[in-house]
């Protein structure tokens, strides 16, 4: 199986889609961390997620899906980009209990809230903000859909420890394509039918085909997806800038230089006390340079 989003549509009707599986590019997620397997669960279905939200916007920048709970599960967050390139992590309480195997969605998570960021490249930056009051990723991002873009939009996600996988329908409003008024309620009610282990485990071709196999589906090209981190020295940098000048000389003077890494990829970044001073004098300036 490739790591690939194929979207669809059905002719005649306004109603559209999008199925993605992810395989390598969860390895890899999955590789830079040791996650309980509830949690890779949850955190596969939130790459797949925000894999098929990025697909529904047009948009020149980055999308994030951030959710924040008061559970054991502390935070998710998952990140993608028109490119195909995907990051995801995943916060547990330092106090709370490993949670169980089966734990669900809600129990890890308890009261919190999703945050879904359109970060363009240019332009200004759009938040949107839904409260968890669903037992499911997938049914807390149809309320946000609901509310917020007043789309009827309905999603199946599903991962283990090997993949992850995710189907769209979304209803769009112009009206002028719709020549079967009862094809949301059918198309819905067809993709219901699928299981976690078929959407799992079947190629995309067929799981359309087991679905719709008598609709009249028009199929576009795929698009490839992979892991990769958009961290750089530049934006460590910025991150770092952001303490503040006095929270930066303190450590500054305990440590005698500053050592982080990026919580997505683990890469390494270093900074010397005369370059982060030299960041200092001039925070517009280019971060320094590893030499």
């Amino acid at each position: 199986m490739t790591d690939q989003i194929q979207r669809f549509l059905f002719d005649n009707t306004n109603v559209r889609g999008e199925v993605v599986s992810l395989e390598q590019a969860h390895a890899e997620v999955l590789e830079r961390h040791d996650y309980p397997p509830a949690v890779t669960r949850q955190l596969g279905e939130l790459l797949a997620a925000v894999a098929l939200l990025t697909e529904t916007v047009k948009l020149d920048g980055t999308m994030s899906i951030e959710v924040r709970g008061k559970g054991a599960l502390s935070l998710l967050m998952a990140e993608s980009n028109p490119g195909g390139e995907l990051r995801a992590i995943a916060q547990l309480d330092e106090n709370a209990a490993i949670p169980d195997d089966d734990a669900g969605f809600a129990e890890l998570l308890g009261e919190g809230q999703i945050t879904i960021t359109l970060d363009p490249r240019e332009g200004r930056r759009y938040q949107g903000i839904v409260t968890l009051e669903q037992d499911s990723l997938a049914g807390c991002l149809e309320d946000y859909f609901s509310r917020s873009e007043q789309l009827p939009t309905r999603l199946w996600l599903a991962a283990d420890q090997q993949r992850c996988a995710g189907l769209l329908l979304q209803r769009l409003p112009d009206e002028s394509l719709d020549q079967d008024e009862d094809a949301w309620e059918r198309m819905v009610h067809l993709a219901a039918t699928l299981t976690a282990d078929e959407l799992l485990s079947l190629e995309q071709h067929d799981l359309l085909h087991r679905l719709f196999h008598e609709e009249q589906v028009r199929v576009f090209d795929p698009k490839a997806l992979y892991f990769g981190c958009s961290c750089s020295r530049e934006r460590i940098a910025g991150a770092l800038l952001s303490l503040g000048d006095e929270e930066l000389r303190d450590i500054l003077a305990e440590q005698g230089g500053i050592a982080t890494q990026c919580h997505f990829c683990h890469t390494r970044y270093q900074f010397t006390v005369a370059e982060v001073e030299a960041m200092l004098d001039d925070p517009e300036g280019p971060p320094p340079t590893v030499h």
